[in-house]
């Protein structure tokens, strides 16, 4: 039997949410919800010399993914489990740029 996976947003995350105008963005973020409750690992894991500080400090993350939207979006998000559960906790969707500058890369 597998285990149930609750996916869930924090403050951050659903205040841009309820939000957002973009319905195709909406979609796509409704459409990684859904790829999250079947497979939890779907993004990329970030090696964790990278996570952001307001992460760990906010949040007392463990893991830090991101599930990738085309070329312009990207979904961060954390894994916990429990006894009973799995959970997905998306954290920010951010487009490209202010994910480059989040993680210090440099945008063209």
């Amino acid at each position: 039997m597998t285990r149930p996976v609750r996916v869930s947003g924090s403050r951050e995350f659903a205040r841009f949410y309820s939000s957002l105008q973009n319905i195709s963005l909406k979609e796509n973020i409704e459409n990684a919800m859904d790829a999250l409750k079947e497979n939890p690992s779907a993004g990329d894991r970030i090696r964790n010399n990278l996570w952001p500080k307001k992460y760990i400090k906010n949040y007392l993350i463990n893991n830090l993914l991101v599930y990738k939207f085309g070329s312009d979006w990207r979904m961060l998000y954390t894994i916990t489990v429990d006894k009973e559960q799995t959970a997905c906790v998306i954290l920010e969707v951010l487009d490209h740029k202010n994910y480059d500058n989040l993680f210090g890369y440099k945008t063209s």
